[in-house]
């Protein structure tokens, strides 16, 4: 298999009889998936997502795809394709129209329906927004756009087959081959089957199940877990699951109508993405099952089910707020359910079990996936996978949607049913890879960094000042602050210390105020001495008397004025 360079050339010019393919998000990670494909001057955009920041990063809110690549040809952008409404797929949408307002997109109703809210929070006007459906063809020249009906965790999800006359790229989006979907829309492996016929010449493909043998269990199995759970529980009820998840949502309202309870949506998207779905018939239930919180805590803990975010331990969603007692109107306690009905993204594992111990300690009851099957993947197993590989029969293929390990799994199964090692590229974020004649290679590689957002920070956080953060995070900062006269080398005030979480009692460090003296005023004698080396001494002496006594390794700022 043609694998990751460590340091590509930057690509060359594009040839009019070439198609060029590159992700911006989506290769060497879950989440963020954004995939640009160009030809004859013109690039198409397949999806626009965010990646959720993990414990190493303290702070920032959402991580983009990094649009250097096309920020200068934003012009020769004919068109926005969306898959699916999952927020790693559509989550940064409203920054790249921030760029250029006006790029079309193109989308199932389910998807547009819930991208438009997002850009009226941005305060941005709609684009061209054109709705499409399975069997609909777009004509983007030199693009051409087939939307084909694909399974998934959320409604309405399509795989695109990009017709140029350089080639032909089918993308298949987040998919899985259920046979037994909650509303009935199968994976259109006829379609898939047609386009192979056709000939593709690039196959995208989910990798993010890669590595899991076998199919993926049917959604509709979750149903009898969750009645079961339901039947046992004798306190209130609250599951957590992705705001978008309107299948699993589906399950929990089945459940809770069976068990004569009554539910409420919790979390500002939690509520807005299900009265969406509901408005389009995404979602059903009996009209008198879902209430709002207020009335809910209104009856008795035995009849309440709260449907909230926060399954992947996110810190200020509601299941996290609930199990910190930090929640507005919503406690846990003794004798409460807690389900965890999603599965856990890479990364956010010790997150989830610290949200998990605190509902525990609580004397809450949890459900999660390692200990019952109240999730299924939404993403095709490696037999779904090689079962896609057989029917397409592509002439070379890109993994995608993953960690390097699914990526590299998904390639292999695709050389198991005969598509040429060399034919399969194992690409990162960046790597360009030029599809012409048939045949595929990797190019070079252009630049595509993490991009964090912090509040309104966008792209401006380093990874230096994340480490800062972590180092405060974890092991304090310490400030002391000192005036001193450099001609004298007198001091005239201080030195003082200030410190957060290094030492629960800040007098421990009248231990070191004498020694922090000395340094400075056998520093300030030195000629020629100045204000950063006077600092530099005190860092030093601070630093290895807080790492003997207190064994911490917090941030030290030393501040030295002169007078």
């Amino acid at each position: 298999m043609n694998s990751i360079t460590a340091h590509l050339p930057a690509p060359g010019p594009l040839a009019a009889d070439t198609i060029r393919v590159v992700a911006l998000g989506g290769l060497g990670e879950v989440g963020r998936n954004m995939t640009v494909l160009e030809t004859e001057g013109k690039l198409l955009i397949v999806d626009c997502g965010v990646l959720f920041p993990e414990e190493a990063q303290p702070g920032v809110d959402l991580i983009l795809p990094d649009f250097s690549y096309i920020k200068n040809r934003l012009d020769d952008v004919v068109g926005l394709v969306l898959t699916h409404g999952h927020e790693d797929h559509i989550g940064a949408v409203p920054y790249l129209l921030k760029l250029r307002g006006d790029i079309p997109l193109y989308g199932s109703e389910l998807t547009l329906a819930f991208v438009a809210p997002k850009l009226a929070e941005h305060k941005l006007a709609a684009p061209p927004m054109h709705m499409v459906s399975e069997g609909d063809i777009s004509d983007m020249q030199p693009f051409s756009c087939e939307y084909i009906a694909v399974n998934h965790s959320i409604p309405d999800a399509l795989a695109v087959f990009v017709r140029t006359k350089a080639g032909k790229v089918l993308l298949t989006g987040d998919f899985k081959m259920d046979q037994l979907p909650i509303d009935g829309r199968i994976t259109d492996l006829r379609a898939f089957a047609r386009a192979g016929e056709e000939g593709v010449d690039l196959f995208c493909v989910d990798s993010t199940n890669a590595e899991v043998p076998g199919f993926v269990t049917a959604e509709r199995e979750i149903g009898p877990v969750l009645d079961s759970v339901f039947a046992k529980a004798t306190g209130q009820i609250v599951v957590a699951s992705f705001a978008s998840h309107v299948h699993r949502v589906q399950q929990v309202l089945d459940a809770t109508a069976k068990a004569g309870r009554k539910v409420a949506f919790v979390g500002r998207s939690m509520e807005r993405n299900m009265n969406i779905a509901s408005e389009r018939g995404f979602l059903s239930f009996p009209a008198d099952t879902v209430m709002g919180v207020g009335d809910l805590l209104n009856l008795p803990p035995n009849k309440r089910v709260f449907m909230a975010t926060g399954s992947q331990g996110e810190p200020m969603a509601a299941i996290s707020r609930i199990a910190h007692r930090e929640h507005r109107t919503i406690t846990a306690s003794q004798g409460d359910t807690v389900i965890f009905a999603s599965s856990l993204i890479p990364g956010n594992e010790n997150s989830v079990f610290k949200v998990i111990n605190q509902l525990m300690r609580l004397g809450a009851t949890v459900v999660h996936q390692g200990s019952s099957k109240v999730h299924v993947s939404g993403h095709a197993s490696a037999g779904e996978l090689l079962y896609v590989y057989n029917i397409v029969k592509p002439k070379n293929v890109m993994p995608y949607h993953g960690e390097v390990r699914h990526l590299v799994a998904n390639g292999a199964l695709a050389v198991q049913t005969g598509v040429s090692a060399r034919n399969v590229m194992i690409a990162e974020d960046g790597v360009v890879v030029d599809v012409r004649g048939g045949f595929a290679r990797i190019a070079g590689a252009v630049p595509c960094e993490l991009v964090y957002v912090d509040g309104d920070s966008i792209g401006e956080i380093t990874e230096d000042e994340l480490h800062d953060r972590r180092v405060l995070g974890e092991e304090g900062f310490v400030s002391i602050y000192t005036v001193i006269e450099l001609t004298t080398g007198t001091i005239l005030a201080g030195p003082t210390i200030v410190a957060k979480g290094v030492a629960e009692d800040d007098s421990v460090f009248d231990e070191i105020l004498e020694q922090v003296t000395d340094v400075l005023l056998e520093t300030a004698s030195k000629p020629d001495v100045t204000s950063y080396e006077l600092q530099q001494a005190v860092r030093r002496t601070v630093g290895r008397w807080v790492g003997r006594k207190l064994h911490r390794r917090p941030m030290i700022v030393p501040v030295v004025v002169e007078a």
